[in-house]
């Protein structure tokens, strides 16, 4: 008899998300019988996609895969008023379904952010029996407070509350770092529960640029090519590589920056910029995931960035394992568990992040390697991600994850 997954997350295809489609179909080849349930796509602009319409539950089935989608509030703005209710209209309408309309699970699996979900998966585990793995990918109350989301003491210990009840009733609690898992260990959440599966990327979309053309608008060959892809924003604080150009271009090093993508902070570094007077730095708009692996072939290296702060350091950015697994040096700006990772795949160098001078040295001495050195360099990055980072090995972990738990429950219950 097939395990009976249901797969429990606020964000889904054709959402952009992360344990999305891929993952939800990856299990179902490895045998689990995957109910996924979902709200209305509406993220990340608050209006629902084209082709949907909110009402009580919508059924679909996606690549042999039961996609299930229940009402929510939806909003992404600003408001602190529509993000709660957005997070809290699905909790409910996921709760209710799950009790009322889904068959009963042999295991739950629940997806954070954000914690809503999870108090919602705890519900389940307990009404309907069946054991539940929670996958931490952003770490409440600690981002909130971190990211000035939540500045409220009280809020923020009532979230911190909310945490300690989902962690005490899930049986295994999954999580993308080492650091991460320290951090439940110092908050006494007992060591056989937790273990580090890191996340894969998106392989189809890194695979598509096979083609060796340069994407539109990235410099032509000659200066050596560093790409950062993905949010500008306050966390990424990119003023610091911005003041790295500058260095270079003082330098005559020779070297090119390119960033790609949106966020709050594009239209003041391209004013920062033009005010340096720098010609060494260029801007491109964000581009479809499907076209991102074009950009990443084109460059000579990769650029990670974030702020200096004791969140980061337990933290490893999605693109790392993009970058790794888009076979070229990847330049590491961020201290902790990432730039541990990054070291220990050899496919790359360690630079200090906020740290002009240290960003502006990785970057010199990346390009005045000689390019056979580079591309081995890319290469073991490459292998690393395959061996230890890839969608295989990572689901491969989570199905045996699930199965235990599984296994486990059975035994008791014995």
């Amino acid at each position: 008899m097939a395990t009976r997954l249901l797969l429990l997350t606020q964000w889904f295809d054709p959402e952009p998300t992360f344990k999305g489609l891929l993952f939800a179909r990856e299990l179902a080849r490895r045998g689990f019988e995957v109910e996924v349930v979902t709200g209305f796509p509406n993220y990340p602009g608050g209006k629902v996609y084209p082709g949907y319409r909110i009402r009580w539950i919508q059924r679909e089935t996606i690549d042999g895969v039961r996609v299930t989608r229940v009402p929510l509030y939806p909003s992404h703005d600003r408001s602190a008023f529509g993000r709660v209710l957005n997070y809290l209209s699905f909790a409910v309408s996921a709760t209710l379904y799950g009790l009322l309309g889904a068959v009963r699970p042999s295991v739950i699996y629940a997806y954070q952010p954000p914690l809503t979900v999870g108090v919602a998966a705890v519900i389940l585990r307990l009404l309907r029996r069946a054991p539940l793995v929670y996958d931490i990918q952003d770490m409440w109350p600690d981002t909130l407070r971190s990211t000035g989301m939540i500045r409220s003491e009280w809020l923020l210990g009532l979230v911190g509350g909310a945490c300690r009840l989902v962690y005490r009733f899930a049986d295994r609690i999954v999580v993308l770092s080492p650091g991460f898992q320290r951090l439940l260990l110092e908050r006494g959440v007992p060591a056989s529960k937790v273990e580090v599966i890191y996340n894969w990327a998106d392989e189809s979309a890194i695979a598509s640029a096979a083609s060796g053309e340069e994407p539109p608008g990235f410099p032509p060959p000659g200066p050596f090519r560093v790409l950062f892809a993905g949010n500008m924003g306050k966390a990424q604080a990119l003023d610091a590589v911005i003041d790295a150009a500058r260095i270079l271009q003082e330098q005559g090093a020779g070297a090119h920056l390119v960033l790609l993508g949106g966020g709050l902070e594009v239209e003041r570094l391209k004013r920062r910029t033009s005010e340096l007077r720098l010609d060494n730095v260029t801007f491109l708009p964000p581009v479809p995931m499907a076209r991102v692996g074009a950009y990443l072939a084109a460059a000579d290296a990769l650029l990670v960035h974030l702020r200096r702060d004791p969140l980061f350091e337990i933290t490893i950015p999605s693109k790392t394992q993009a970058y790794l697994a888009a076979g070229r040096p990847v330049i590491m700006a961020v201290s902790g568990d990432a730039a541990s990772l990054v070291s220990e795949s050899c496919g790359g160098v360690v630079a200090s992040p906020e740290d002009a001078g240290s960003i502006a040295a990785a970057i010199v001495d990346l390009a005045s390697m000689p390019e056979d050195d580079r591309r081995a360099m890319g290469r073991r990055g490459l292998e690393h991600y395959r061996s230890r980072l890839s969608v295989a090995v990572g689901v491969d972990h989570f199905a045996s994850t699930l199965s235990d738990c599984v296994h486990s429950r059975g035994n008791r219950d014995a």
